[in-house]
Formats: structure tokens, C-alpha cells, sequence
């Protein structure tokens, strides 16, 4: 198809804005279903980690056809961890759909994919969702739109965007508010006509030499590496000889095993493509992302993908307590390699190096921020893998021969009583409030500016400060000087000091020590971590203690034991729960707390 019929959109927004739902409807509308076809919701999160935790993670892109032309989508993460994905999708794109909610408005990320597309000058059209809510506010929040713009020094031509109103749910756009709610219209027909009229046509010169930019791989069981990316210019055909260019220079010749495009959900063999459409190449399986892939007589390289630099690192080692492999199938060390160096091959915002001074077979994994790294621990668990993980760290950096750690941009929205405490705990965590705003609505908006140092594991205690009604969302704002020490966990830990099994009976006489974390009948080992004490000091606890038999019986005495539930951590919480001296071992079935040093006192 010519490039004048194709436009390349990328939908971007902040995290459960509606964009994945937004996709939905327009494959349903563009005629890709049958009516009575089971089409399970929010299509494009594939991965069972998209769908248990209601994110999008990895960005996917699918096409359309609309009245003759085809509209290639790619759906974006919305959480600030998996911003390297929106990166280098907006690569791909020649526009983008901005989808805001219409009672919470801009919030961080919104900000941060927003400023990613003006800087490459791409044109928006703004969509204000989830039309259909009781606290709709959309003139305050297109004023808060208009007003991010000027903040982030957008031109007159980018000033200059179309808005519309949204309910994804329904699949119903309006090109007014009025319009929105009087509910005129039932299908996203005004949408599609303002893609294919605000949005350019890639400016691809089909007979120029090929020249394709890879920003994303995948994997066919049947061809092998899948190198995904725009054809900037040129043609490409089946069978022909190509030259893949790392770095500036000519890494191999070779050539293409299969051409794909996309359509709908699947991947089309073709036998030629011309330049502005979103291909599939296989026959290169050197190809990584940010390579270009060109004609051998015109080796000419595209600008590599940048991407933010990470702020979070842990280290990542084979289990070694006297549990392992039990559960497990992948116990190595080169196992362990090679999985990690295969995640920084595919995921552009992580970075893998051996750790020289914990040894040759620790694996420093950098990456975004908690969630990411707990999303690669959770996939590796299910693969079979068994973990032993390090206490996060942030990665500092070297400015002018001083140390800087990485700053963020705290927004907390938050009923009104819960402000009190909600600053007096990020004050304490080297926070500073730039800006507060009162709604009218019993809600208050505060943005604060903390190190990132100071804000892994809040979010579990802001859930908890404010009655699970706060939300709370960050985005990165570069680097600041080191703000100096700042209080962690102040509790110390309660150690099993043999092997064995816990036993009800030890456990009730452990709880008034503290918050027990284990059940009767879990397994033990000599430093395992069975709960948090009340006191700062770290004590070595027996939990296998069994009641001594006797034959004096007194009354009571055989009653029943009550135990408090044990505190379950997810694994989000374990990671930002361990201290500098403790680790956390992940098997496919357990997450354990343990000390570093299992045998010392």
C-alpha cells in the first residue's frame, strides 16, 4: 500500500486512562470481528502479567482499515517503569493519540509520553475519556491540558491540536461536548476521519534505497528473530540481500527469510513492502534494537533509539539456601546469563553487567524502578527459575566529581484529612512540596519532589496511611546532589536459628515479639526470616518449638491456640522490604525473606 494511504499512530497516556480499551473499540468498529465472534476484553495485553495486573507492559501494535486507508496502532504502557517502551514506539509513529480521564486529568506520565512526542514534533489529537463518570470535570481538564502543552514549550502548530470525548467502553467518540453529553453518537467514526486527516502520511520515498529502523524483535518458531520496525524509505522484498548496520558499520549482509505487515491482530506474509508501512523481517538474528537494516550498495545507518537512563539496580544470583531446587528447573548460573542477557536484547530500558564485587556469578540488573524489575522476577519465576535477589539500590551518578542520585516527581491525590500525614512522611524522606491544589471536591492534589532513595517501598505505607483511598503516581526529573542518609526500615527482623518446620505452637508464643510472616508446617532453615520484630534489633527466634509433653494435665491447658494470620507479602513488597544484610530467594511456588549470611549472629 502507498504510503499517502497509511498513517502510523501511537496511543499514548497515563496509566488506566482507557488506552488498551480506547484499541478495543476500534478494532471492533473497524469490521476485523464478526458480531457473534468471543473476543476476550483488552485484546492486545497478550502476556498473563498484562492481564493478572491490569497494564499494559510491553507495547503491541496492530492496523485497521478505514474507508481505504490503513491505520497501523500501537498501544503504549501507561506506568512510568515501562516508559523505555513508549521510547522507542514513538520511533515508529508519525502521530499520536493522547487519551486523558476526564475527572483526574494530566497526571505524571501523561507529562512524560507527552513531552517524548513533542520532542520528536509529533502532531496530537487530544482525547479526553471516560466521558460517562459522575466526577467528569472536562473544561478543568482541558485547561490543565492546554496548560501541560505550554509547560513542556510546545509551538503554535503543536498548540494547535484537535480534542474529542470519549467513552472507550462503549466505543463512542464526539467531536464536542455537547455532543458527549447529550451521547449523539455511538461509534468512533469522527476519530478515525481526525487520524486520517490530522495525522501526516509517513514521508517515505518508496524509490530511494531500502532503509528500515528495527524498535522492537520478536520470536517465531518457524523463521526465528522477528525484527520489527518502520521501512523509512525504499522497497523490500522477500529473498532479498540486506545489510544490517550496528553502531555505524556493516555487521553482516544477508538475506530476508520473510516479510510481514501487519493486519488486524496477525502477522501477513508479502512478498514486497514500500516504505512508510510497520513490518515483521526475519533472516537477521544479529538484529537488535536500534539497528538499521539497508541496502547493501546504500549503507546508510537511521539515529539509534535513546532511551532514559535507569535508576534502579539489584543483583541477581542462583538460590542458595538449603531449599533450592525444589521447585525449580533453572538452577545455574549460565542459565541465569544467558536469560538476562536474552531480557536486555529485547528490553531496551534494562541493563545487565556482572557484579565485580559481590563475584563473577552475581548479575547486576539495572532497570526503571520497582515494578519493572518485579515484573522481570515474576516472569523468570515462572519460567522455572530460582532467584536470589538483593535489596534495590539507586544508581548514582558522577556530575562535576560530586555524587547525584535520581530525583522524581511525586503526584498525590488524596482526601483532605490524609494530607497531614502524607507530607509529614515524605518530609521525613527528604520530600519538598512544590505545589498544592484543592478541587473543591474533599480532595487535594500535592506534588512533591523526593530522591528515589526516599520513595521505594512508600507506596505500600501511603496505601495504608491513606485507607486505600490516595493514589499516588511518580515520574522521573533527572538528577539531583546526594540529599545524605535518610531512615529506612527501622524494625529488625525475626530469624529462625535452625532447620525444620514452623509449628503452631512456637508461633503463638513468637507473636507478641512482632508481625509473623510464615504459617505452621512451612519449611525452615537456619536465617530464614519468619517475621518483623518490634523492636529495631534483629532476633534469633526458634519456630519449631513443639509443646513438651508431660503427664500433669491442668485445665485449659489442651485449648486451642489462635494465631493471627501471617502477613503475606507480594513480591513487590518483599523486594522494597529487605534490608542492606538481608535477600530475598523467589522459587516458582515461594518468596522467602532471608539473611545474607545465613549463619551469622
Amino acid at each position: 500500500m502507498s504510503a499517502v494511504k497509511i498513517r502510523n499512530v501511537a496511543i499514548i497516556a497515563h496509566v488506566d486512562h482507557g488506552k488498551t480499551t480506547l484499541v478495543d473499540a476500534m478494532l471492533w468498529q473497524s469490521g476485523l470481528f464478526r458480531d457473534n465472534q468471543n473476543v476476550q476484553e483488552r485484546i492486545l495485553d497478550s502476556l498473563d502479567l498484562e492481564r493478572e495486573k491490569g497494564i499494559t507492559i510491553m507495547a503491541k501494535n496492530t492496523s485497521v482499515v478505514y474507508a481505504g486507508y490503513k491505520i497501523n496502532i500501537v498501544d503504549t504502557p501507561g506506568h512510568a517503569d515501562f516508559g523505555g517502551e513508549v521510547e522507542r514506539t514513538l520511533t515508529m509513529v508519525d502521530g499520536a493519540l493522547l487519551l486523558v480521564d476526564s475527572s483526574e486529568g494530566p497526571l505524571p506520565q501523561t507529562r512524560f509520553v507527552l513531552q517524548k512526542a513533542l520532542e520528536k514534533k509529533l502532531p496530537i489529537i487530544c482525547v479526553i475519556n471516560k466521558i460517562d463518570r459522575s466526577d467528569r470535570r472536562p473544561p478543568e481538564v482541558l485547561d490543565e491540558i492546554y496548560s501541560l502543552f505550554i509547560d513542556l514549550d510546545a509551538d503554535d502548530a503543536q498548540l494547535d491540536f484537535p480534542v474529542f470525548y470519549t467513552n472507550a467502553k462503549v466505543g463512542a467518540a464526539y467531536a464536542s461536548l455537547d455532543e458527549a453529553l447529550e451521547h449523539r453518537s455511538s461509534s468512533l467514526e469522527c476519530l478515525f476521519q481526525a487520524i486520517i486527516n490530522h495525522i501526516p502520511g509517513p514521508k517515505a520515498n518508496a524509490d530511494e534505497p531500502a532503509q528500515f529502523l528495527v524498535t522492537n524483535l520478536e520470536w517465531s518458531d518457524y523463521v526465528g528473530r522477528l525484527a520489527i520496525g518502520p521501512l523509512r524509505r525504499g522497497r523490500l522484498t522477500a529473498a532479498q540481500q540486506v545489510a544490517l548496520i550496528k553502531k555505524g558499520q556493516v555487521s553482516v549482509v544477508s538475506p530476508l527469510k520473510a516479510l510481514y505487515t501487519y493486519r488486524g491482530l496477525s502477522r501477513v506474509e508479502t512478498d514486497v513492502a514500500e516504505a512508510g508501512d510497520i513490518l515483521a523481517i526475519a533472516g537477521l538474528p544479529d538484529a537488535f534494537i536500534g539497528d538499521t537494516v539497508c541496502d547493501p550498495l546504500n549503507p546508510e545507518a537511521l539515529p539509534p533509539i535513546e532511551v532514559d537512563e535507569p535508576t534502579l539496580a539489584m543483583e541477581f544470583s542462583i538460590n542458595t539456601s538449603p531449599l533450592a531446587g525444589r521447585e525449580g528447573q533453572n538452577l545455574t548460573s549460565r542459565q541465569l546469563k544467558a536469560r538476562l542477557e536474552k531480557e536486555s536484547l529485547f528490553n531496551v530500558s534494562i541493563r545487565v553487567s556482572q557484579s565485580p564485587e559481590a563475584g563473577s556469578e552475581v548479575f547486576k540488573v539495572e532497570a526503571r524502578g520497582e515494578l519493572q524489575l518485579a515484573v522481570l522476577v515474576e516472569t523468570m519465576r515462572r519460567e522455572g527459575f530460582e532467584l536470589t535477589l538483593g535489596p534495590p539500590k539507586i544508581v548514582i551518578k558522577e556530575i562535576n566529581n560530586q555524587a547525584h542520585e535520581p530525583l522524581e516527581l511525586a503526584v498525590i491525590d488524596v482526601p483532605e484529612e490524609y494530607v497531614g500525614v502524607v507530607t509529614e512522611k515524605l518530609t521525613a524522606r527528604k520530600g519538598r512540596v512544590v505545589r498544592l491544589a484543592n478541587h473543591g471536591s474533599g480532595r487535594v492534589r500535592l506534588e512533591v519532589e523526593a530522591p528515589t532513595r526516599g520513595l521505594i517501598g512508600y507506596r505500600s505505607q501511603f496505601m495504608t496511611d491513606t485507607r486505600g483511598t490516595g493514589l499516588f503516581n511518580c515520574l522521573s526529573k533527572g538528577y539531583i546532589p546526594w540529599q545524605g542518609p535518610i531512615r529506612g526500615r527501622v524494625n529488625g527482623s525475626l530469624i529462625s536459628d535452625r532447620q525444620g518446620q514452623a509449628v503452631g505452637y512456637a508461633l503463638y508464643h513468637l507473636q507478641p515479639r512482632g508481625l509473623i510472616f510464615i504459617s505452621p508446617g512451612d519449611p525452615l532453615y537456619r536465617g530464614l526470616i519468619v517475621g518483623e520484630n518490634s523492636r529495631s534489633e534483629d532476633l534469633w527466634v526458634n519456630p519449631a518449638k513443639e509443646k513438651k509433653l508431660v503427664n500433669i494435665r491442668a485445665a485449659g491447658s489442651d485449648e486451642a491456640l489462635r494465631l493471627t494470620p501471617p502477613r503475606k507479602m507480594s513480591l513487590e513488597e518483599a523486594i522494597v522490604f529487605i534490608k542492606e544484610d538481608e535477600m530475598l530467594e523467589v522459587t516458582p511456588k515461594s518468596v522467602r525473606l532471608r539473611k545474607k549470611n545465613l549463619s551469622a549472629r
